[in-house]
């Protein structure tokens, strides 16, 4: 290339104007560099999946309830701008703990955590919880599991919205895990052993017995479908962790289920975790091309940032979308044991 080629996009600097919500901040910010403008790429990214007829996937780790974006994610469920959550047994735990009306608090990340675990406080970096809460939280979860049938094991997605759909009864306010039953969007867990939902039902199982058993087999099964039954497909990271690989590797379980698997057309991530660890929390979109999880055309962008910063960002700034979500092209879900969706022409 010419070095008139090579230099042919300026950077535009950022200024002030009279537009004043969030969706035009984020467009102008295409014109400037590092994570801001790839803060703007990930928001057109975002809002091509919502003007295509993708099922848009979602993969969400750390503690980010705790951290005050779990009606974020509500509005997200409810509007539809993603189709299913992929997501750690703890989010999932502490937002039926908010749902019920409790909370988490903040605190200096400097505080005593020997005076903390004195008064059975839990410390999340500068949030704190009441363990005696969560205990009672974790019998209840035990209790909801013996009732059910023993006879079959169940799929996380059937799990969480049976269970949704009982904490709905107790709910103070729509949670994540309540709007998603009522919204009929499915939520997996592929590791739900790895949080209090699972150390609930051990606590019941040891003290009163029952083999009350998850499906996580048919966890895989049903996000392979969602890929390869759909039009097209498309996921979004906040955070890495099992949730990210979980539903990246929905295209590689789906290559059984048809002749070719084309990759996720669409893929977006806010991560904080490097790459040359090797880990997969930091991967490249475009080392996941060469598991064929990533289309070699797909539209991508990664931003290095905290979620906490980006995910109120990004959700707000698509909220100003109102006509684009209205007209999405969405696809609906029957569910039950089974899990069944369709796409509008």
């Amino acid at each position: 290339m010419r070095k008139d080629q090579i230099l042919s996009t300026p950077t535009h600097p950022l200024e002030i104007d009279g537009k004043k919500n969030v969706a035009a901040l984020l467009e102008k910010m295409q014109g400037i560099s590092f994570q801001g403008r790839s803060l703007a790429t990930a928001y057109q990214v975002w809002r091509r999946m919502l003007g295509d007829r993708v099922m848009i996937m979602m993969g969400m780790s750390g503690a980010m309830v705790p951290a005050g974006m779990r009606r974020l994610v509500v509005y997200m469920i409810k509007n539809r701008l993603i189709d299913c959550l992929v997501s750690t047994g703890a989010n999932f735990f502490h937002d039926m703990h908010e749902t019920l009306g409790r909370f988490h608090f903040q605190c200096s990340p400097a505080v005593d955590d020997v005076q903390l675990q004195e008064h059975l406080i839990d410390r999340m970096y500068d949030t704190l919880a009441d363990e005696e809460e969560f205990r009672e939280q974790d019998a209840w979860l035990g209790r909801f599991a013996a009732s059910l049938d023993h006879s079959r094991p169940y799929t996380t997605r059937e799990f969480l919205y049976l269970a949704g759909k009982e904490m709905a009864k107790r709910a103070k306010e729509d949670g994540i895990v309540t709007a998603a039953a009522k919204a009929k969007v499915p939520l997996y867990c592929p590791a739900i052993a790895d949080s209090s939902i699972g150390i609930g039902i051990a606590e019941h199982r040891f003290i009163k017995g029952g083999n009350f058993t998850f499906d996580i087999i048919g966890d895989v099964l049903e996000t392979a479908r969602l890929a390869s039954e759909s039009p097209a497909s498309g996921v979004i990271y906040f955070g890495g962790g099992t949730p990210k690989n979980f539903v990246q590797q929905s295209e590689v379980t789906a290559a059984f289920m048809r002749q070719s698997t084309a990759g996720h057309k669409y893929a977006m991530q806010v991560v904080t975790d490097a790459p040359h660890w090797g880990g997969l929390s930091g991967c490249t979109f475009e080392e996941a091309q060469s598991w064929g999880k990533i289309a070699h055309d797909a539209h991508m962008a990664t931003v290095h940032c905290d979620s906490t910063i980006a995910m109120p960002i990004l959700v707000t700034a698509l909220s100003e979308n109102k006509n684009l979500i209205r007209k999405r092209k969405k696809p609906s879900f029957v569910i039950g044991r089974k899990l069944e969706f369709s796409f509008p022409k």
